[in-house]
């Protein structure tokens, strides 16, 4: 069985087709739209991301650059740098929520940004990938799940000690 190939479109067939004349130059009230649009969005935002993952994503190639992973063997540099990150993200968000709430730019620098290209789930993937490769499956299991276990509980006990270290703070203060 055989399909059709569909012919050209004829654009003078359809009617809300738009005129070369409005494609080629916007009329004042759809440049008024773009404008406004262009006026929303987030510059700032966009910039404390990209400058915050190019710091993180430095940061992370350092240390694969400074421990680098035999063949074979369990990645340690990827598992700290993912667990490290974790933890700081759960007291990151802790500090966002309690302690920064107002500062617009901190958890898109720090969190998104710096904390985002500092861990590296992907690398992960490809590191239990190249274990595989390696006839290393017991590793690459241990790894697998090391990673998921200390990744969550990194994350918890962030969060923990932050609100810890925040209650001890408020009640000397007072």
């Amino acid at each position: 069985m055989t399909t059709a190939k569909p012919g050209p479109v004829d654009w003078t067939a359809v009617p809300d087709a738009p005129a070369a004349t409005e494609v080629a130059a916007p009329t004042p009230a759809r440049r008024d739209t773009i404008r406004r649009a262009a006026r929303r969005t987030p510059w700032a935002v966009l910039a404390a991301v990209s400058i915050g993952g190019a710091l993180g994503s430095l940061a992370r190639y350092g240390l694969g650059v400074a421990f680098p992973t035999p063949t074979g063997g369990f990645p340690w540099t990827t598992f700290a740098v993912n667990v490290s990150g974790c933890l700081l993200i759960g007291v990151l968000m802790v500090l966002v929520t309690e302690v920064w709430g107002g500062r617009r730019l901190v958890r898109p620098f720090l969190g998104t940004g710096v904390l985002g290209g500092y861990t590296t789930f992907s690398t992960y993937v490809v590191d239990i990938q190249r274990l595989v490769d390696a006839h290393a499956a017991d590793v690459a299991l241990a790894y697998l799940a090391g990673t998921l276990v200390a990744a969550l509980l990194a994350t918890y006990a962030g969060l923990v000690v932050a609100r810890a270290s925040l209650r001890l703070v408020n009640r000397e203060i007072r």
